[in-house]
């Protein structure tokens, strides 16, 4: 497609700048409405067995206790379907209305069961009626078409069944798990996680069945975030109703990672308007899901309000695939560099070399020697306050140019400048300029650095709406072909720290998610009056979040990543104490992503982005991976991370972690 049809019928959202939330047809599930004109709802997933009925409502209560508006529940088999409404009839009992979803795979005889229970049940496409051998096969149209109508087949009594009883649907595209006759046809794209659903979602129509809810899940938010784009899509040009979307991203982990990861991929979305009902997927107890599923949600309750920002007319960027803009090459930032770390740490005055642990740098004094973990900063801002001793090679410091011109070193420190003093300045470094600049002086800044290159922009904004107010910054710069490096700058108030990483997950990875940015700088300002050991807790949260955010967006992979399911009914053994013991082992390979999945419905094709795989097969049996081939079978549990290093080294990946 040519560029110019391309920003002509980009219809994945309103507006690129002005808030506005997709209109949707309302879905009822229950009590609850997903879509219209009501607010997000937040959803999580049980992890008791099904069968465990009083363990199941428990849990329930305290997901529901804990936020959550909409449970689903897993039903692999038809026992389990049944089962549900013991389940359902028990919360009931105790006063709790919150409608259930039944997660189905693999088995149309449950999901109809189910149907009749509860209030939605959710099938994947990829596994309903089809299977996944990874198998490529040559299809005619004709023989295409022989699936589409066996597919229809299969799933027309389950239509049925829920325009019957008032039950909803959820038609949930998992990337891993695209059967092997959609990537046959269409490969491992958003292209072919989209024509997945829609198969299922014509056959709907067709029965004049509208009650749906779709997902394009991934656990690369890269990909996520392009599928449900290029959904909404095909949505608009297909003549389709405007379907509500569930929003999540798959696998995405525990802790920290797992919060930024979900927030990259979530956030970059609800910031143009799309998403009805999320689901934050942690490797952690459900109930720890919804809170950080509603501070994602909670930033849009009055985003309409923000200050206007200039109209995008015409989009240079491709939104359904991942482009880098085109940037110079200033020092090691743009060009083909990773995206660097900058660590604001001017509100610590009289700063020693103990202190610089904070940004991953540690001094050795016994060897007078430095090292750096796998999240040492690249460059640090000093501002007012020069730090008084000799750097690690690894770090860079970046000084406010009033100081810079009063330093002896003006070759390995470096001047950042306000615009104004860059306008005037009769002095700068001879190779590497900092310039801090606000999104609406962009286009007036843009003669004074159209023939640099020795400077690389800080680009912030003061708009509520920051994250299309920075992109607007970024075109402006792309239609003038102005090509130094950017490094995204947000700052935020003092807030908890889980704000902080969804925060700026959000507004820096939505950018980088489409290839905007060279950089990231989480400023501290807001902490200039805290307690030191404040100040330094914050600065070590800044510096950790500005990788995390950088890894989630699949922009520079600092430190193994782990692709885990969050647990449910379905899983073999405990997530939570396997993924940290795994992590314990292996959290010094750099780079390298482990899939750790509970059954074989979430592996090997949820962990399709990973080099190696932990999936549960059996009780007490694990098979290992390596990419989506098998390893090992039945491995005993207590032998299997043994195993798993062992097919590691056997595969030249592994290194002996440092004593």
């Amino acid at each position: 497609m040519h560029t110019k049809d391309l920003l002509e019928s980009i219809k994945y959202c309103n507006s690129l700048t002005q808030y506005s939330r997709r209109k949707t047809i309302p879905v009822k599930v229950g009590d609850v409405i997903i879509g219209g004109d009501n607010p997000i709802v937040v959803q999580s997933m049980t992890t008791v067995d099904t069968m465990d009925t009083m363990g199941s409502v428990e849990q329930c209560i305290r997901m529901i206790e804990a936020g959550c508006q909409l449970i689903r529940i897993t039903a692999p088999s038809i026992k389990e379907a049944e089962n549900l409404r013991e389940i359902r009839k028990e919360l009931r009992a105790r006063g709790y209305q919150a409608p259930l979803v039944a997660d189905i795979h693999f088995t149309p005889n449950a999901a109809e069961i189910a149907a009749k229970i509860v209030e939605k049940v959710r099938i994947n496409p990829g596994n309903y009626a089809d299977k996944k051998k990874f198998e490529v096969i040559e299809y005619t149209d004709e023989s295409y078409q022989e699936e589409l109508d066996r597919i229809r087949e299969r799933f027309l009594p389950l239509v049925k069944i829920c325009k019957e009883h008032g039950t909803a649907m959820r038609i949930g595209t998992n990337h891993g798990s695209l059967s092997d006759r959609i990537m046959s046809r269409y490969g491992d794209t958003p292209l072919g996680m989209v024509e997945s659903a829609l198969e299922f979602l014509r056959i709907c129509e067709d029965e004049n069945f509208h009650d749906i809810v779709i997902s394009m899940k991934s656990s690369n938010t890269q990909v996520m975030v392009q599928a449900y784009r290029l959904l909404v899509q095909k949505l608009e040009e297909g003549g389709f109703k405007p379907y509500p979307l569930h929003l999540g991203v798959t696998e995405a982990g525990d802790g920290e990672d797992g919060r930024i990861k979900s927030a990259v991929g979530i956030g970059a979305l609800l910031e143009d308007g799309l998403g009805d009902t999320v689901r934050v997927s942690l490797t952690e107890d459900p109930e720890f899901e919804p809170p950080v599923a509603q501070a994602l949600v909670d930033r849009y309750k009055v985003r309409a309000s923000h200050v206007p920002i200039q109209e995008i007319k015409n989009y240079p960027i491709t939104p359904f695939e991942y482009n880098k803009r085109e940037s110079l090459e200033v020092f090691n930032f743009g060009g083909g560099n990773v995206p660097r770390v900058i660590t604001d740490i001017s509100i610590l005055p009289a700063i020693t070399e103990k202190e610089v642990k904070a940004v991953g740098h540690f001094y050795l004094p016994e060897l007078d020697k430095w090292k750096m973990n796998d999240q040492g900063a690249d460059y640090v801002y000093s501002g007012k306050n020069p730090i008084p001793f000799m750097l690690p090679n690894g770090m860079k410091e970046i000084q406010d140019y009033a100081v810079w011109q009063s330093v002896e070193d003006k070759t390995n420190k470096f001047p950042l400048f306000t615009f104004e003093e860059f306008k005037q300045a009769e002095e700068a470094h001879y190779g590497l300029n900092f310039l801090t600049i606000a999104d609406t002086a962009i286009a007036e800044a843009i003669p004074f650095l159209q023939d640099r290159k020795d400077v690389v922009v800080i680009l912030s904004s003061d708009n509520f709406h920051n994250l299309p107010a920075l992109r607007r910054a970024f075109v402006t710069m792309m239609e003038h072909h102005l090509l130094l490096p950017v490094v995204v700058k947000v700052d935020y108030p003092v807030q908890e720290s889980d704000k902080t990483m969804l925060h700026a997950a959000t507004d820096v990875g939505g950018l980088l998610i489409d290839g905007l940015g060279e950089g990231i700088c989480i400023g501290a300002a807001a902490y200039a009056e805290a307690e030191r050991s404040e100040k330094e807790a914050q600065i070590k949260l800044h510096n950790s979040v500005s990788f995390g955010v950088l890894q989630a967006a699949r922009t520079r992979m600092s430190k193994t990543e782990y692709i885990s399911c969050p647990s449910c009914g379905r899983t073999l053994f405990d997530l939570q104490e396997t993924t940290a013991m795994i992590r314990k082992r292996t959290d010094h390979l750099k780079g390298v992503k482990i899939g750790i999945m509970g059954c074989i419905v979430n592996g090997p094709g949820e962990m399709a982005d990973a080099d190696y795989g932990y999936v549960g097969s059996g009780k007490g049996k694990i098979t290992l991976y390596k990419g989506k081939e098998v390893m090992k079978k039945s491995v005993p549990s207590e032998k299997a991370v043994d195993e798993l290093i062992e097919i590691i080294r056997k595969d030249g990946m592994w290194i002996e972690p440092e004593v």
